[in-house]
């Protein structure tokens, strides 16, 4: 199968995730307690203009018209309008996506920085006196909430020594990397624990595969096997886990962008559950359902490229 019969394949593969994604959250939306027609009025507002505002809304319709004229407005680009924000819901998707995505790709990057040396220097030195101390320096950041982590970060190097701010998002880029470096770093630290102890087993496994072996009875130097045989072999593991980890990362930045008041995507879909914006909510969900999509399409054209034989599959 080529590269290009391969991508198509998959990109068939979101539709049915989306249209599964669109019903989940239509009827859980409804599910939650409260009435959206309060929440968008005033507190002196009859019980005719809750009415009013139903009707308009769609919300005296039966279900099935609901999501029917949902599927519809959606494929169309019509998302509705927000209740807490009253603007477009896809304005205000398309203003806080840059901010989600660049904290994502940043923790990430994070992510690989930190992780990636300490695993080679751990599965090279296996059992040894660095491998247990990195490996017990990770385990402390996998069992720490993630949260606390970015209270920690943020009471001692943004309140206390006053080296980044306490919140914001910047205006350039500088300014964007010296904002979300807290945020970045508070995820990085739990998603690089994961990511270490996968890639150092698989390091340690490749390290004593044939190929590895026979390299090595030819006289190969020790950083041309690590680079040209274990490394692009020890990556296919670990870009399916960090690809698992990406769309972890964009579910969990509601805590932390709440916690770094970050104008994100994720603060956003906070506010709007706790203002009842069925709009907001649900055309939030459905981006970050084909945010995680994208990011996955990725992974998998990645582990293509790394291991040909997947196309075959």
């Amino acid at each position: 199968m080529s590269s290009l019969s391969y991508l198509v394949s998959r990109l068939l593969q979101i539709i049915p995730t989306f249209l599964l994604v669109m019903v989940v959250i239509f009827l859980l939306v409804r599910m939650l307690p409260g009435d959206p027609a309060i929440a968008m009025a005033d507190a002196k507002a009859t019980e005719a203009q809750l009415e009013l505002i139903r009707q308009k809304l769609g919300l005296n319709e039966p279900l099935v018209m609901q999501f029917f004229y949902f599927v519809k407005n959606t494929l169309s680009g019509d998302m509705g309008t927000s209740i807490l924000l009253k603007t477009p819901v896809l304005e205000v998707i398309i203003e806080r996506i840059p901010v989600t995505a660049f904290l994502t790709l940043y923790a990430v990057c994070l992510s690989i920085l930190i992780a990636g040396p300490l695993a080679f220097v751990a599965a090279l030195n296996k059992n040894g006196g660095l491998d247990i101390a990195i490996r017990s320096g990770f385990q402390v950041g996998l069992s720490t909430p993630v949260f606390y982590i970015g209270l920690l970060l943020l009471t001692f190097l943004a309140a206390s020594l006053r080296l980044f701010p306490v919140g914001g998002y910047g205006t350039t880029f500088l300014q964007h990397l010296h904002h979300l470096m807290l945020p970045a770093l508070t995820v990085a630290l739990y998603t690089s624990a994961i990511i270490m102890r996968n890639l150092r087993s698989a390091v340690i496994e490749v390290l004593d595969a044939d190929y590895v072996q026979f390299a090595r009875s030819k006289g190969l130097s020790r950083s041309v096997i690590l680079g040209r045989h274990v490394l692009r072999n020890a990556m296919i593991s670990t870009v399916t886990l960090l690809g698992l980890s990406i769309g972890n990362l964009m579910s969990g930045t509601l805590v932390t962008e709440t916690v770094f008041a970050v104008p994100g995507l994720g603060r956003l879909m906070l506010e709007a559950i706790f203002a009842r914006d069925y709009p907001l909510i649900q055309g939030l969900t459905l981006t970050f359902a084909v945010m995680v999509s994208l990011v996955f399409l990725f992974t998998d054209m990645v582990q293509a490229w790394l291991d040909p034989r997947l196309r075959l599959s």
